[in-house]
């Protein structure tokens, strides 16, 4: 994906998060509330656009050691306030995905990512990412990601950038076929792959979860 999109999606967020603190609200996504009943109870957990926090924070509730990871630092010290107040000890780290992690190899358990896969990441950039997500994963940890997919209603609309990558509203979305699932699941033990439907459009996605090898 070329560097102009990445940095004005990024400029996006940061007005989002700026102008729409706590946009998403209080409550945990369903998607996190099943990763708390499949990720091993109690282990370190790595969330990948944590954003302003409501799953990060969710999951430390539910005895978890999170690592919420970001590219927005004005979400993230939303987050962090939020936390503070709460008394939870959460992790905040500023990260590009496109970018190695900031973290060292087997660090974690587990790893969650509500819509990050599905941003304006390439193919080629998503590989490298699932490459680096199993770095840090321990032997045995699990990976659990949601995406929009390409029977989404916003499939085809708007600004095409190629490689599946459609910009509406100034959200660029990569929607996922079927295909590329299985593509990213490669050396893992084979994906679980769930449809649901959040939102008021509705938006489809599917939830997948994979696991690394022993």
């Amino acid at each position: 994906m070329g560097e102009s999109l990445a940095r004005a999606q990024r400029e996006h967020w940061e007005r989002t998060y700026r102008a729409h603190p706590g946009m998403y609200g209080e409550r945990p996504s369903e998607s996190a509330e099943y990763a708390a009943t499949v990720f091993r109870p109690g282990g370190t957990v790595l969330e990948l656009g944590a954003g302003h926090g409501r799953d990060a924070l969710f999951l430390a509730r539910c005895g978890f050691t999170v690592v919420a990871a970001d590219f927005s630092p004005v979400g993230l010290a939303q987050l962090a306030e939020r936390a503070a107040a709460d008394g939870l000890a959460v992790r905040t780290l500023v990260q590009d995905v496109r970018e190695p992690l900031g973290l060292p190899d087997g660090s974690v358990d587990a790893v969650y990512a509500h819509m990050l896969f599905c941003m304006a990441l390439s193919t080629a950039e998503l590989e490298a990412l699932v490459a680096e997500v199993r770095r840090v994963l321990r032997p045995g940890g699990t990976l659990v990601y949601t995406v929009r997919h390409t029977g989404d209603a916003h499939y085809g609309a708007g600004t095409g950038h190629g490689d599946d990558i459609w910009e509406h509203g100034g959200f660029a979305v990569h929607f996922f076929p079927a295909e590329l699932v299985d593509r990213l699941a490669t050396g893992w033990t084979p994906p679980r792959t769930e449809p649901f439907e959040e939102g008021d459009l509705p938006r489809r996605l599917w939830r997948v979860t994979q696991r690394r090898p022993d």
